[in-house]
């Protein structure tokens, strides 16, 4: 009787050993969010009995060191985090594992839609959503009061509060950043790649047709019709008078609020209103960075199931709270309803446009940030000339 007790004990000891795994994870995160990550950890291990070990990556290598080393068993289970405009990329090289399987019922129903969109690709969800970031018009309410929604409203409070000779203005952004922009050309009926149906068709490109072109004057009238914008002012100009106190409204993201915070402005967010004349609202870029999982893992199971853990409401609010990213948690969003960032934010980046994550965005970047560069550095130039020449270039640059 003794030796049974004796072997079935020895046999569940076995079993314990062969179900429990080890699991890799890269990260980028560094402090509070590396932080976070460890603590969630050291949770699903002491909950799954299963070892997660955290590696940290820098950003810049995560791509390549992926590509390249995964299917020489040199790659993690998982990964935490990376843009979705690198899955088509990584997905095209076959080192992400399609998780459609993984994420289902209640889990993929609390990611917002626009999070799930952006880690689709050809018709697969390739990776976890877990937060995102759009621009939006940060203000100061000392000196604008009420949220201006129209444009007419928009324009008179802007102008209104423009003055250069007291270094005051009403309205400042990068007009010759095309990324920050893009919910101008999105309003106007311009887009990059024709989306038909959920797929991105890249021999179909919008920047240079006549939505794109009206949208290119627009941008140029903020700064030579309606004198708002001055040359040479860029994002980090625009921040600088903001935080001084000098300037109303801004376009920006939630990248400039830790030093907007710190300057104790009384800030409010909103979203750019309609421009005058345009076919749709206001849509900008959205950027959205989730989990993806190794092909070439040994621990899929495992590294899903850490994975979804990391996802649930409360890992999400608590992943907010050391960082201050934007969850696509619909549940981890509405527990941080006190969070105007999360609020102000939350709201533009459900009426954006995930940014392409097709491979071939590599090759309109440099063109098309060229196009606008142009097309808002002096007055009424030949806005179909230049975005021509941009599209020209890049259907020569796709492959």
């Amino acid at each position: 009787m003794k030796k049974a007790t004796l072997a079935m004990a020895v046999l569940s000891l076995a079993l314990g050993s062969a179900q429990a795994a080890k699991i890799t994870v890269w990260t980028h995160f560094g402090d509070q969010e590396a932080a976070w990550l460890q603590s969630a950890a050291k949770a699903y291990g002491a909950k799954t009995g299963n070892t997660v070990d955290v590696v940290a990556v820098p950003f810049g290598d995560i791509r390549t060191k992926m590509i390249n080393g995964a299917s020489k068993g040199e790659g993690p289970d998982l990964v935490v985090s990376v843009p979705h405009d690198w899955i088509g990329e990584m997905a095209a090289a076959g080192v992400v594992e399609p998780m459609d399987k993984y994420v289902t019922g209640a889990a993929k129903s609390d990611i917002e839609k626009v999070g799930l969109n952006a880690f689709t690709y050809k018709g697969k969800l390739f990776g976890i959503p877990l937060f995102a970031e759009a621009v939006a018009v940060v203000y100061n309410k000392k000196l604008v009061a009420k949220a201006p929604t129209s444009w007419a409203s928009f324009l008179k409070t802007a102008q209104t509060l423009t003055d250069p000779a007291k270094g005051q203005y009403g309205f400042l952004a990068d007009l010759a950043n095309s990324y920050m922009n893009y919910g101008v050309i999105s309003s106007y009926g311009g887009y990059i790649f024709k989306n038909n149906a959920g797929t991105l068709d890249t021999k179909d490109l919008g920047i240079g047709n006549s939505g794109a072109e009206k949208a290119m004057e627009f941008l140029n009238d903020l700064r030579y019709k309606y004198k708002l914008v001055p040359e040479g002012v860029d994002g980090q100009l625009a921040k600088s008078a903001f935080v001084d106190g000098q300037l109303a409204m801004f376009l920006t993201g939630p990248w400039d609020m830790g030093d907007i915070k710190k300057a104790k402005i009384d800030y409010g967010i909103m979203a750019f209103p309609t421009p005058p004349g345009a076919s749709g609202k206001w849509s900008p870029f959205v950027g959205v960075q989730g989990l993806v999982m190794n092909s070439y893992s040994k621990s899929k199971a495992e590294a899903a199931g850490f994975a979804k853990f990391l996802i649930e409401a409360n890992s999400v609010a608590a992943f907010n709270k050391a960082g201050g990213r934007i969850p696509v948690s619909k549940k981890a969003k509405k527990s941080l309803a006190t969070d105007p960032v999360v609020v102000g934010f939350g709201k533009t980046i459900a009426m954006g446009t995930p940014m392409p994550n097709v491979p071939e965005m590599g090759s309109v970047w440099g063109p098309w940030s060229n196009a606008v560069n142009l097309s808002t550095s002096k007055a009424s130039p030949d806005y179909g000339k230049i975005l021509d020449a941009a599209v020209k270039e890049i259907k020569s640059n796709i492959k």
